[in-house]
């Protein structure tokens, strides 16, 4: 009997004598945080095969056939260890680049038998990158048009709605706008206007 199994005997013994000692299992149950099955278990065994029998089971041998392939476990701690990949990234990583197929819960189980199921608390968080706004560096290759409804009124107080068309050069970032009565002006009766301010580059095709 190792050291570790001759204090859990006398702990058994303590709780057993306890019940003895007051006459109740279910007060003895509640003081040592036990449930009622393991009680009476011990007190089977304890009264079967004395102090033998309070020892604990040993676990059951692990069966290979469950565990991830060596190979596989290698580049699972790999990534986690080197890129700090998740079990869900690190499933798909491994199928899409190596062709090896492995569970999101393997890879998990992988990681609580090394101890890794937990990233150091000194690692970094990963910062989301801000949008950048899409630009174009030559004038007029790219122009952001909108339209937006005014309401006005007029001298007799009649609701009048007007029609604002814009036009934005993303390089130069010039503007242009023009106030239509009706939304259903031609394209390119804006477009004229626009091209005349927004400097749009021309190509020369006279020696061509």
């Amino acid at each position: 009997m190792t050291p570790t199994d001759e204090t859990i005997v006398k702990h058994k013994i303590k709780v057993l004598s306890y019940a003895v000692e007051i006459g109740n299992a279910s007060k003895t149950c509640r003081y040592f945080g036990i449930s009622r099955d393991t009680f009476h278990r011990w007190k089977r065994e304890y009264a079967k095969h004395g102090e033998k029998g309070l020892i604990n089971s040993k676990p059951c041998p692990e069966n290979p056939s469950v565990r991830v392939a060596p190979i596989i476990e290698e580049k699972i701690l790999y990534l986690r260890k080197n890129y700090h990949f998740g079990q869900a990234k690190i499933s798909w990583y491994l199928e899409h680049y190596h062709g090896l197929k492995v569970s999101s819960s393997g890879v998990y189980s992988v990681f609580c038998h090394h101890g890794l199921n937990r990233l150091p608390k000194n690692l970094r968080k990963r910062q989301v990158k801000s949008i950048k706004r899409y630009e174009k560096q030559v004038p007029g290759h790219h122009v952001q048009v909108d339209v937006k409804f005014l309401n006005f009124k007029d001298e007799s107080g009649k609701k009048v709605r007007r029609y604002q068309y814009t036009a934005i050069d993303d390089a130069t970032r010039i503007r242009t706008l023009k106030i239509y009565e009706r939304n259903n002006q031609k394209f390119h009766q804006f477009c004229q206007p626009c091209c005349r301010k927004i400097p749009i580059p021309h190509q020369n095709d006279s020696n061509r």
